[in-house]
């Protein structure tokens, strides 16, 4: 599944061949050594690149997630989808995937059986571990997005702080590419520690190629002004 937690542009550095570049025309560089692939716009006022860097272990994806206000996320995945290197270059904070797990997960144990169980921890560079447990499970439901063959995930996840308090549960559904080996988002429920709720559709929207008109932008497109209204809303009621 996606996993999205908190982490930061230091680690992208240190593991990267470097940071992304967007021009002026707010299009989409990746570092030296590395090919953009695939730009997806979602909604929720996100738009995605999906890139490879001749540096990586065989299979690892990177991806550079924008938003309104300009890049947001960084991260890199293995074949099987463990997220290796997560970071938010705006905060600094990052984490990356502990070796030993009690059970890593697996996108072939998902294709292969329809479901896969993860158990797994992660440490950020400010010291704090985190530990991950849930599933995927493949629904059978089957969908099409601007022409690219989807198909449908339910998930949980559940995440713990070292003294086993929860911080962070999220269930709900996304999407899996078979032939480009990896999660995209979808409609889900979160909650946290405070108590606070929310619901996120991050859904794909379009997809774009190279030469295509759109590939490489990074003005995210879909549900802009609905999320300027979301947050005004919520700004009043603080």
């Amino acid at each position: 599944m996606i996993r999205n937690i908190t982490l930061t542009a230091l680690l992208a550095v240190m593991a990267a061949p470097g940071l992304p570049q967007t021009a002026a025309a707010a299009t989409f560089t990746p570092p030296a050594g590395c090919r953009l692939e695939v730009t997806v716009q979602n909604r929720s006022c996100t738009v995605s690149q999906y890139y490879r860097c001749e540096s990586d272990a065989e299979g690892d994806q990177r991806s550079a997630i924008f938003g309104k206000d300009g890049l947001a996320h960084l991260s890199r995945i293995d074949r099987e989808t463990r997220w290796i290197e997560s970071s938010n270059p705006n905060s600094g904070i990052a984490d990356r995937l502990v070796d030993e797990a009690e059970n890593h997960a697996s996108f072939k144990n998902l294709l292969d059986t329809g479901r896969d169980d993860f158990d797994f921890w992660t440490e950020s560079n400010t010291g704090e571990r985190l530990h991950h447990k849930g599933f995927d499970v493949l629904t059978g439901e089957k969908v099409s997005i601007d022409g690219i063959e989807l198909e449908k995930t339910r998930f949980e996840l559940t995440t713990t702080n070292e003294a086993g308090e929860v911080l962070i549960t999220r269930q709900g559904q996304q999407f899996i590419s078979r032939s480009f080996g990896r999660f995209y988002g979808g409609i889900e429920e979160q909650s946290d520690w405070t108590g606070q709720r929310r619901e996120t559709n991050d859904s794909p929207v379009l997809f774009r190629f190279p030469g295509q008109r759109g590939f490489g932008s990074t003005t995210p497109e879909f549900d802009c002004e609905q999320l300027m209204t979301q947050l005004y809303l919520e700004g009043t009621q603080l």
